[in-house]
Parts: C-alpha cells; sequence; structure tokens
C-alpha cells in the first residue's frame, strides 16, 4: 500500500495551470472535477451553507467521523462556504470565475439560470470558460427537468434489463457505477472543450453515458430486431462466461470472448474435439451443454487448481476477490493501486503517466477549510494544503 507524498512536497502535475470551480454535489460531478485535480488541477470546491451531502452518505471514518465518500471524491481540492443567494458571497464566486478556465456544476437544469448564473452570464464574466454540466437526463428534452440518479439511469439505459438472472428481478450494479463512469466521460468532455480553446457548456448527463456503454445493442435491435437476453452472468455470444464455483467453495471467474483463447479453453475442459463447440455460433448454440461441462469441471477442483490450468493453456480467468482479497493481493500491491491518504486507504489515481503523472495530495478537507484564504484571496495565493 502506498503512502501519499507529504503536502510539502506537492507533485504539481500536468494540469497545474487549470483552475476549477467544483459546484457540484454529490458524486457524478465531484467525479469530475477529482480527476481533474489528480492530475494537478487547483479545484476550489464551493458547497452551499451547510455543505454538501455527501459528507453525511453512508460510512464515516471512526477516527474523524468524516465521511469515506467525502474523503475519495473531494481529494485535492480546497473548499470553500458561499452561499449563491447572498450579494457578497455571489460576487465572490463571479470573481472566482473570471479568473476560472472551467466551471462543474449539476443542479437540476434550469436551477443555475433562475439563480442569475446561467451560462450567459458566467460567460459574460469569462468567454472562454468552460461550463460543464452534469445531469441525470440532458440539458433539454422531455426528462430534463426529472430527477436523476445513477439507479434511474442504470435502469433506463439499458443495463438493467440485462443484469440479473433469465427469470428473475432485472438488478442495478451494487455499486455506483454510473457516477463512476459519468464523471470520467465529464472529464475527458471538459478536456477536449479546453483543447478547442472555445468558450462553451459541455452538456454530459448519466443516461446517455450509460447508454453509450451498450455497445451494439443499439444497431441489433435496429438491423434485426433482436435483443440480447438477460444470461445472469453469461453473454450471448461468449460460453463459457461468467462466475464458477470450485471444490473448495471458492469463485473464479472466466471469459473466452477471444476465439484462440476460447480453443485453448476446449482443451482444458476435455472437449476440444466436440465439433458443437469449434465456434462461436456452435458455443452460443449449445450454451446450456457447454456451461455445465465448465461447472462440472471447475466443481471437481480447487481454486488454486481451476486457475493454475487455465494459466498454463493461457487462457482468461482471475479469482473473485473481496476488499479483504484485494487488500492482500500482490498485484495490488505491486501496482501501488492503493494509497494511503492521511492514513485513509483509497483507490490511486486511475491511469499512469510516465512523464507528468498525477498524484493524491490530500483527502477531501474539511468544510469551509480554505473559506477565508479563497474569499480573501481568489486564486492569487493558491495556498494548497
Amino acid at each position: 500500500m502506498t503512502e501519499t507524498a507529504s503536502p510539502a512536497q506537492p507533485h504539481p502535475g500536468p494540469l497545474s495551470d487549470l483552475r476549477v470551480i467544483d459546484m457540484s454535489t454529490v458524486l457524478a460531478g465531484p467525479n469530475c472535477a477529482r480527476y481533474l485535480a489528480d492530475f494537478g488541477a487547483n479545484v476550489i470546491k464551493v458547497e452551499r451553507p451547510g455543505g454538501d451531502s455527501l459528507r453525511n452518505m453512508a460510512w464515516r471514518d471512526p477516527r474523524d467521523g468524516e465521511g469515506l465518500w467525502w474523503k475519495l471524491v473531494n481529494r485535492n481540492k480546497r473548499t470553500v462556504v458561499l452561499d449563491i443567494k447572498d450579494d457578497d458571497d455571489r460576487e465572490t464566486l463571479l470573481a472566482l470565475v473570471e479568473g476560472a478556465h472551467v466551471v462543474v456544476e449539476n443542479s437540476r437544469p434550469g436551477t443555475l439560470e433562475r439563480l442569475g448564473l446561467g451560462p450567459d452570464v458566467l460567460l459574460a464574466r469569462n468567454a472562454d470558460l468552460v461550463i460543464t454540466r452534469v445531469s441525470g437526463f440532458g440539458q433539454d428534452g422531455p426528462y430534463a427537468s426529472r430527477a436523476g440518479f445513477a439507479t434511474i439511469a442504470e435502469a433506463m439505459s439499458g443495463l438493467v434489463a440485462l443484469s440479473g438472472d433469465p427469470d428473475g428481478q432485472p438488478l442495478p450494479p451494487p455499486v455506483a457505477l454510473t457516477d463512476e463512469v459519468t464523471g470520467l466521460a465529464a472529464a475527458f468532455a471538459t478536456m477536449v472543450a479546453l483543447h478547442s480553446g472555445v468558450g462553451q457548456v459541455v452538456d454530459s448527463n448519466l443516461l446517455e453515458t450509460m447508454f453509450q456503454m451498450m455497445g451494439p445493442l443499439v444497431a441489433l435491435f435496429g438491423v434485426t430486431g433482436e435483443q440480447q437476453p438477460r444470461l445472469g452472468a453469461g453473454l450471448p455470444y461468449t460460453v463459457p462466461r461468467g462466475t464458477y464455483r470450485c471444490r473448495d467453495g471458492q469463485w473464479v471467474a472466466a471469459s473466452t470472448s477471444s476465439d484462440s483463447v476460447a480453443a485453448r479453453v476446449m482443451e482444458v475442459l476435455g472437449v476440444g474435439e466436440d465439433p458443437r463447440f469449434a465456434t462461436f455460433e456452435g458455443r452460443a448454440e449449445h450454451r446450456l451443454e457447454l456451461e455445465a461441462v465448465m461447472v462440472g469441471w471447475c466443481a471437481a477442483r480447487t481454486r488454486d487448481e481451476v486457475i493454475a490450468a487455465f494459466t498454463d493453456a493461457d487462457a482468461a480467468i482471475g479469482p473473485v476477490l473481496d476488499m479483504a482479497d484485494i487488500a492482500a493481493d500482490p498485484h495490488y500491491a505491486a501496482r501501488g493501486a492503493i494509497e494511503l491518504v492521511d492514513g485513509t486507504p483509497m483507490q490511486s489515481v486511475i491511469a499512469r503517466l510516465s512523464a507528468t503523472p498525477g498524484a493524491i495530495r490530500w483527502g477531501g478537507r474539511r468544510l469551509d477549510a480554505d473559506g477565508a484564504d479563497i474569499t480573501a484571496n481568489g486564486w492569487s495565493s493558491d495556498d494548497r494544503p
């Protein structure tokens, strides 16, 4: 587990000249700003009086009472409380806008406009500004004014319809998948807009981000009328694929999405000469028979034996790990994928850059931790912890 660099020796990062105002709350918008902050952007987190509700969501660190979601999602950001309905605080915000490159917000469409802070007002103060708007359904369309949450986007994007057992309940993912992916997509779109050199609005939303994840299913239905069925952990075009219980009660995950890998797996399973399983189409047609072979083969062996046999055959397999397993896993450790930030373990920066890496400099800070400095000096001091 990697310990973060001392705050006294910060890594400037490749985006250190980028100034970002994060006015968003909870997850998707703050995640967008977090990815920019991890690569050095100077991010000021603007909270309403009382703070972002993410501070109080779910689990807390027993050592200091701070929310674990908060520490992760708002790391590398300075914090200030501003009441944008107050004239002085509003002017403080607009002064920050004049020196910013990006504003990230995720209010329901129309909210900023009603507060007199719509894109026209912000761009009038800073014509080069990129305004990244993260919403549930986008800035226009029949659903734009609806409350948007990840679970709703997952349900309406097509994802939930595919998830779960064939005759069972459609299941949303058990993590904040859409908020995480939308944060990444919004950060990407923000960087594209910045690269354009033109002040503009980025319209990023939960629904269409997840819809992008559906791959060719849109085309499949459009040209054939066919829909992918709900198959539990299975895929209609990859067999075997899923999770399998071993003799010792442990589980593995395996996939044969490459034809060459599938051929090697058939040899491992002892059915390499069976013509039913020689092609993608044949394996899909005889799904039940082949899955039964795989289930039985794994059930007769320990997890270590299953993984060893697949690894020797250069086939794709891995153990099903929980957080305790991951904390002890040698690959995660070798990659430095978990960092200790002021004693709190969290995921490291999402991608490695060989020459200009990102870094975690501090975790999410207490409410209004930098308020006095930001209110008095704006961007000029850049007095980062």
